[in-house]
């Protein structure tokens, strides 16, 4: 069933063409991608369909009934809302009785309005669907839903979109950029929440791992014409570079590229034995052919680093934490030549605050920092984007220098660099003001490299960076001799640029993983199918066990006959003690984890060691009792 067709749709800003007379349909249950450059009109085609600006010329039709619904790159709230309000900011039925539920279960002490909102719900069969919201509040960690949208930061903003637009379920999604501002675990969620047959969606997105795992489609812009590939990621590098041996005015580059993404996709944990050894082979031989006609052109910057002392950066004993909440603890390293690693964990646990203390813009709480005499720092940050609207992109990198100094002497000029990172020579005199948002950030980029730091830190910087920036970014950072940190929520970006990896576990630990992503990803899926081990218990606790084993096998065993339970109607205080067990349940597993941890951390005081296995002991039977009330509860509920 075709639930969308665009027909001849062109757009212009002043001079400069987005797109023209581009056509295409979207049908029920098809998963689509739209790729293209920065600057190409892909956030602009988005707003189109959603019905939020209109087009110079052409039709945007959609079938009669079909709800649309729209997740913008930077949604915009009314500031004097709290975030229930902006959630919830809909008509329907169900929804609104689903915010009178939340708003009451924050004012318990209103019991008449706890009363009215309980009634409200089973008079409109409405906890499942409260259940399925509360999830999706859970996962994108949106608690606080009192506090006013004018308090929140961008990322905030985004969550509190996109999660307005899930609980809504309209019949097509169309989403600019779903990952950004997003931590791992919420990505994932996101890929196999969108994985669902019954889900028709058109994005734009630079997320090649997302691309891979959730798209059926992909459509591209490229020179003025609509390309559709019908496969995921790894699938349109593939016919795309078919189709690019075949164009004469095909570019060298732009083949290697293809090349290089697909042999190190295949390598990856999710596609190892799920393609096609013909496939494979047939690409190989067109990727071998081509390589034997031109040669490679693929970005050599070699620049001229400072080079690096024998110390570089040493952290001895570092304790952070911001009032209760621990965010560094006794955390100690030092980094070597060369050193490129990742850094992954939830929002929130202290990625930013390690970088801003690294680069001395925080202090720690206790501990040392020792940064080398030679180490020069570039720090790629989103809050430190702060380009001159008015000034011409020409201008924003010749105020830093005019030349940038090469290697073997070599020089570079400013609009050879803006070349090198796709901004051709007839945009170089382009007002800031008038870069996609995109292309902001690849020259707020080109600022920090072109300092020639010796020391790059990188927070976040794939976001709204097309593909090809990003393949142009990987060159650069692959040839980069000095050290590198990349905070990032690109699990391909990672893979590809670091070989260890520090996971931020939360309440002040940090582990240090000897390997990228997708190895660190392997480790803890091997750790979910094998086996749990036992934990070692010292002698006075087996003994303890094995005398209290003894006494009850003296005992007689009495076992009760007990007769079913008719199923029974969920009251008012049964429906306020199962909203108590969603939120209980999450935290005891959290603390039997920590537990677990620590018992596995070797432990040698036997006092320590009896405290914390009794206190685990304690936690496992508090979760298996509550488990269990929560099963009870919840087949009333059904």
């Amino acid at each position: 069933m075709n639930l969308l067709s665009i027909e001849n749709l062109s757009k212009s800003y002043t001079e400069k063409v987005l797109f023209s007379n581009i056509s295409f349909g979207l049908e029920k249950g098809q998963k689509v991608a739209f790729v293209a450059k920065n600057g190409t009109g892909k956030s602009t085609l988005l707003r189109i369909i959603a019905g939020k600006e209109k087009a110079d010329s052409g039709n945007c039709i959609l079938r009669g009934g079909t709800r649309v619904g729209f997740l913008d790159q930077q949604p915009v709230f009314d500031p004097t809302k709290t975030v229930i309000e902006a959630v919830f900011d809909s008509t329907g039925e169900l929804m609104n009785a689903v915010k009178e539920y939340e708003i009451a279960l924050n004012h318990p002490e209103n019991e008449k309005a706890l009363q009215q909102a309980f009634d409200k719900m089973d008079s409109l069969h409405a906890w499942d669907y409260e259940q399925r919201v509360h999830q999706i509040l859970s996962v994108f960690k949106i608690t606080n839903l009192e506090q006013k949208i004018s308090e929140l930061s961008g990322g905030q903003k985004k969550r509190i979109a996109l999660v307005k637009l899930l609980v809504e379920e309209p019949d097509m999604l169309i989403m600019d950029e779903p990952t950004n501002h997003l931590d791992i675990e919420m990505i994932e969620w996101l890929e196999e929440y969108l994985s669902k047959e019954n889900i028709t969606l058109f994005m734009v997105t630079h997320d090649r791992w997302f691309l891979e795992v959730v798209c059926n489609e992909i459509m591209e812009l490229d020179g003025g014409e609509i390309y559709r590939y019908k496969g995921n990621y790894s699938y349109f590098l593939e016919k795309k570079a078919a189709r690019e041996e075949n164009d004469s005015t095909n570019k060298d580059r732009a083949r290697q590229f293809l090349k290089k993404e697909l042999e190190w996709i295949r390598k990856q944990p999710r596609a190892r034995g799920t393609k096609s050894k013909s496939r494979v082979d047939a690409f190989h031989d067109l990727t071998e052919q081509t390589g034997k006609k031109k040669k490679d052109e693929k970005l050599e910057l070699e620049i001229k680093l400072e080079r690096l002392g024998g110390k570089i950066l040493e952290l001895y004993h570092i304790n952070k934490s911001f009032g209760d909440k621990m965010v560094m603890k006794d955390f100690s390293y030092k980094f070597r030549q060369g050193e490129k690693l990742s850094i992954i964990g939830k929002n929130g646990v202290g990625k930013s605050t390690f970088l801003n203390i690294i680069t001395g813009k925080e202090q720690p709480d206790t501990g040392k920092v020792i940064v080398g005499e030679t180490v020069q720092f570039g720090y790629y940050t989103q809050d430190g984007m702060k380009l001159n609207e008015n000034m011409r992109m020409i201008e924003v990198i010749k105020e830093i220098g005019d030349h940038i100094p090469l290697a073997k002497g070599k020089t570079m000029s400013a609009s050879q660099l803006l070349e090198k990172f796709l901004f051709p020579t007839s945009s170089h005199f382009t007002p800031v003001g008038k870069l996609s948002g995109g292309e902001k950030r690849r020259l707020y980029l080109l600022t920090i490299l072109i300092k020639n730091p010796n020391f790059l830190i990188l927070d976040e910087p794939t976001n709204d960076l097309d593909i090809m920036t990003l393949q142009v970014l990987e060159d650069f950072l692959e040839q980069f001799a000095g050290c590198l940190i990349v905070v990032s929520h690109d699990r391909y970006f990672m893979d590809k640029l670091t070989h260890h990896t520090f996971v931020f576990e939360g309440e002040g630990i940090v582990r240090d993983f000897n390997g990228n992503y997708s190895q660190y990803r392997e480790e803890v899926e091997n750790k979910k199918l094998a086996p749990q081990k036992a934990l070692v218990k010292p002698p006075q606790v087996i003994l303890k066990e094995e005398k209290a084993a003894e006494k009850a096998a003296e005992k007689p065993v009495v076992v009760e006959k007990t007769k079913p339970k008719e199923k029974q109607r969920m009251g008012f205080n049964e429906k306020w003690e199962f909203s108590l067990l969603e939120k209980e349940l999450p935290e005891l597993e959290k603390k039997k984890e920590a537990l677990v941890e620590k018992l596995n951390s070797g432990i040698t005081e036997s006092d320590e060691l009896m405290k914390v296995s009794a206190e685990l002991t304690e936690v496992v039977a508090a979760i298996d009792n509550k488990t269990n009330r929560w099963l009870e509860l919840s087949e009333m509920v059904s």
